[in-house]
């Protein structure tokens, strides 16, 4: 499992285990939110396997599949409103993270800059400089 820090309490990730579970308890995390969805790998991997461990850890788990075309703005909402109504630290995991930190910096495009945002991001190892026009416009929103 390769944790990517997003912001002080954002974390993103490929694809996840059950086995993962207790190194996340480990380093203290509260949340976890799947956004890849269940069509993308077998069914050991699918969010209700993924959901029973963590589950049973004690954590919360949150399903938010994000493809392309269905990252809407109730999608976004979800995304956002889950880091910022649960205490602790949020592992959002989907292929390769990248989903996951598009949909923090498309989710917080009305209160940071388009600057902040694709900083953000490459701090986190992801180079999403071609999102810019996209950011800026529903930034100007």
């Amino acid at each position: 499992m390769e944790l990517r820090q997003i912001t002080d309490r954002y974390f993103v990730s490929p694809q996840i285990s059950a086995e993962d579970i207790p190194t996340l308890v480990a380093e203290g995390f509260s949340t976890v939110i799947c956004n890849r969805p269940d069509g993308e790998i077998p069914a050991s991997h699918h969010a209700d396997v993924i959901r029973a461990a963590v589950e049973a850890a004690g954590m919360n788990f949150v399903v938010n599949p994000l493809t392309h075309d269905s990252m809407t703005s109730d999608r976004l909402g979800l995304q956002r409103d889950t880091l910022e109504g649960i205490k602790g630290k949020v592992l959002a995991y989907c292929a390769t993270g990248t989903r996951s930190t598009v949909a923090w910096m498309l989710g917080h495009t009305d209160c940071k800059s388009c600057d902040d945002l694709i900083k953000t991001a490459a701090q986190g190892g992801y180079d999403l400089e071609a999102l810019r026009p996209t950011l800026k416009a529903m930034g100007a929103k």
